[in-house]
C-alpha cells in the first residue's frame, strides 16, 4: 500500500469531526479529500472550526461520498449502521466513532441501545483501542472506536487483569468525571454555560451504556457512575477495586509497567512528587496520551486506580487515527505526536 492515502470524514462539523480533521491535517500520510455535514453544506471547514481556517475545504453532503482509502465516520449513534454499505462502498477502510459497531452481539444492542439493523457486520468489526486489541487491527476494514468513559476505565483496570490481580469476580466501583465536550456540539438546556458552569452533576448514576464495553472487553461487571464536571475536555476514572487477596505496591508497579511499558501513548503516574501526583485530564488535554496510576488502601483491602484521557482524543478521534495507522501498516504514532501544553487553562 502507498504511504500516501486519501481520507474523508463524515460528520465533520461536530467536535469529534473537527478533531479528526485537525489530526488528518497534520498527518504525514493522509490527504483530506472530503468532510461532510448536512447542517453546514457548502460552508468552509473554518466557518465551524476556527482553528482550521487555513484549510481550503468546504463541507459537502454526506449523500455524495467521494472514493477514499479511509473513511472516518463521526456520526450520532444509529446513523452509521443505517449507512454502512454506502460507507464501505466509498472506502477500503471505515473507522466508525459511534457506538454502532463496538459490541459483538445484536443482543447487547437490544439491551443497551435501540437494537441493531445490520448485526451481520458486528463480527467483522474490530475494537479500535490499540492497547487492548492491537494484534487484531492490521488489515481490518471496519474499525469501531471505543466510548470515552469505557476507554478510561478499561485502560485503568486492564493491567490488573494482565497481572492476575483481578479475575472478573471481584467487586469494582467506578466513578467517572467528564467534560462538556462529551455531550457533542448540539445545544441543550443542560449544556448552556449558565447551567453547566461550576457543576459536579451525576448524570448517569447507574446503567451507563459504556458498561457494556467494559463487561465485554474485560469480562467484568462494574458498579458505574458518571458525573459531568466543569471542564471542556477530559474523562477521569477512579476505580475502587476490592481484590480477593493482599496486593503490594510492587505488585501494582509490576502490573502497570508490564502492560504499558512499551506503549507509546501510556504513562503511569502514581504518587510521585510535584503538583500532578496522579492522572489528571488537564495534563493530557489535546493529546492522545492516557495516564494511569494507583494507590493502595490496605486497611480497607482496597486498590484505588486512576486514569485520565482527553475524551475527544484518546477517547475518540486520537484512538481512531491510532487504530487506522496500525490497520494500514503506518507508523502507529503518525499524526499523534502533540505533547500538550503546560500550564493551560480549563481543558
Amino acid at each position: 500500500m502507498s504511504d500516501q492515502l486519501t481520507a474523508g470524514v463524515v460528520g465533520g462539523s461536530g467536535f469529534t469531526g473537527g478533531e479528526l480533521l485537525r489530526l488528518l491535517d497534520g498527518h504525514p500520510n493522509f490527504d483530506i479529500e472530503q468532510a461532510t455535514s448536512r447542517s453546514y453544506e457548502r460552508k468552509t471547514v473554518g466557518h465551524v472550526h476556527p482553528n482550521l481556517r487555513h484549510l481550503d475545504l468546504r463541507f459537502t453532503s454526506p449523500e455524495d461520498l467521494e472514493s477514499v482509502d479511509v473513511l472516518f465516520t463521526a456520526t450520532p449513534h444509529g446513523v452509521s449502521m443505517e449507512h454502512i454499505d454506502a460507507f464501505q462502498d466509498a472506502a477500503d477502510t471505515v473507522v466508525d466513532l459511534s457506538a454502532d459497531f463496538r459490541l459483538s452481539e445484536a443482543a447487547q444492542y437490544d439491551e443497551w441501545y435501540d437494537g441493531h439493523v445490520c448485526p451481520e457486520y458486528l463480527e467483522q468489526s474490530e475494537y479500535a483501542l490499540p492497547e487492548l486489541n492491537r494484534e487484531n487491527l492490521p488489515g481490518a476494514d471496519l474499525i469501531a472506536a471505543g466510548g470515552c468513559n469505557a476507554t478510561a476505565t478499561i485502560l485503568g483496570l486492564k493491567p490488573l487483569f494482565d497481572a492476575g490481580i483481578l479475575s472478573g469476580d471481584e467487586q469494582v466501583v467506578v466513578d467517572v468525571k467528564v467534560g462538556s465536550s462529551e455531550g457533542g456540539a448540539g445545544a441543550s438546556k443542560a449544556s448552556s454555560h449558565a447551567e453547566r458552569s461550576g457543576i459536579v452533576r451525576p448524570y448517569a448514576p447507574t446503567g451507563h451504556r459504556h458498561e457494556a464495553e467494559i463487561e465485554e472487553y474485560l469480562g467484568l461487571s462494574v458498579s458505574f457512575t458518571v458525573h459531568a464536571v466543569d471542564m471542556v475536555r477530559g474523562a477521569a476514572a477512579t476505580c475502587h477495586v476490592f481484590p480477593d487477596g493482599p496486593v503490594s505496591k510492587g505488585d501494582m508497579w509490576k502490573a502497570f509497567r508490564g502492560s504499558y511499558g512499551d506503549e507509546p501513548f501510556m504513562r503511569t503516574v502514581a504518587g510521585g512528587g510535584g503538583v500532578y501526583r496522579y492522572p489528571e485530564p488537564k495534563s493530557v488535554a489535546g493529546t492522545n496520551f492516557g495516564e494511569v496510576g494507583f494507590e493502595i488502601d490496605p486497611g480497607n483491602r482496597r486498590l484505588v486506580v486512576f486514569s485520565a484521557i482527553d475524551n475527544m482524543m484518546k477517547g475518540s478521534a486520537g484512538q481512531a487515527v491510532h487504530a487506522a495507522n496500525i490497520a494500514l501498516g503506518l507508523d502507529e504514532t503518525a499524526g499523534l505526536d502533540f505533547t500538550g501544553f503546560h500550564p493551560i487553562g480549563s481543558p
